[in-house]
């Protein structure tokens, strides 16, 4: 099997997370497991892990790689801001602990046909799950200017998001944007030059904008945090690694939100980052930011 990258910010979340004597965890962004297994090498014998994510390739990998430990965990295809629905299924009341991992895994930017980077070639997908109805190509060839603007300047907070909608509108009258190359030419096209050295690659911002509204990300981000933290036993915890500032901000309201309601402690003030080491080895990783927070006791 191919060998996967270990998962970022792994020991500082077990650290964190109080696995000691947790009987129900939540990974909420299961993806190809990685997480889940470092997980389950210090998870009690007991426990029981459930495994949530809207991408059936990434879960068919999981369910592989975790198969040492049948009959320890259960894998759902699911959005998790379903959480509530999946936990009613199986009868589960409460949950010791819930894990986010909001960024995209190494496998999907990998398999050029899902459309993730910008790096490579591929269609303009960027469906976390193959059954949606909507894709990248749709938002890209037929919203207008103005929607498109509002996409960049909104969700990608691309400073040059006028700029850049202004010329996929010109482009696509004479020919369809169907690749992800083709965007991210455009997007190089579109921003100024001089700017380009001091700047993550231009593109990114778009695709990110793109990713998110296909995906319906911060709603479901949203949704999510709110019903895990409703389900949370009493002393126990939830974390969240962010990637981008719009992931982070939602996640912090969200904890103090709760916190001020006297439901959440917030464990981590200031967001934890990954190391020196860790972000050498793994430069994907540097713009992680995790967050924990532990359910009251006395609530």
């Amino acid at each position: 099997m191919k060998k996967f990258h270990y998962p970022v910010m792994y020991k500082e979340i077990i650290e964190n997370l109080n696995f000691e004597n947790k009987k129900i965890i939540i990974d909420c962004t299961i993806g190809i497991g990685s997480h889940a297994l470092k997980f389950f090498e210090i998870m009690n014998k007991n426990s029981f892990l459930i495994g949530i994510d809207k991408d059936e390739e990434s879960l068919k990998i999981a369910q592989e790689r975790l198969k040492n430990y049948i009959p320890r965990f259960k894998l759902f295809k699911e959005d998790f801001r379903n959480i509530d629905l999946i936990l009613d299924s199986l009868n589960i009341e409460k949950a010791d602990i819930f894990f986010f991992d909001l960024g995209l895994s190494s496998y999907q930017l990998s398999n050029t046909q899902r459309g993730f980077s910008f790096l490579r070639e591929g269609p303009l997908d960027m469906r976390m799950d193959k059954n949606s109805f909507l894709c990248a190509y749709d938002l890209i060839n037929h919203l207008s200017e103005p929607e498109l603007v509002m996409i960049f300047k909104k969700f990608g907070e691309e400073k040059f998001s006028k700029r850049i909608a202004h010329l996929v509108v010109k482009k696509r009258r004479y020919i369809p944007i169907t690749t992800t190359t083709q965007l991210s030419s455009l997007v190089l096209e579109a921003v100024p030059k001089k700017t380009i050295r001091y700047r993550i690659h231009p593109a990114t911002r778009i695709f990110q904008a793109l990713r998110i509204v296909v995906n319906r990300e911060l709603d479901s981000l949203e949704i999510g945090l709110k019903k895990a933290v409703e389900r949370l036993s009493q002393g126990g915890r939830i974390g969240v690694i962010a990637f981008h500032s719009l992931e982070d901000r939602i996640v912090k309201h969200t904890f103090r939100d709760f916190a001020l309601r006297g439901k959440l402690r917030i464990i981590s003030k200031v967001p934890l980052v990954p190391s020196y080491g860790e972000v050498k080895e793994n430069i994907s990783s540097r713009s992680a930011k995790l967050r924990i927070a532990e359910r009251q006791i006395w609530d």
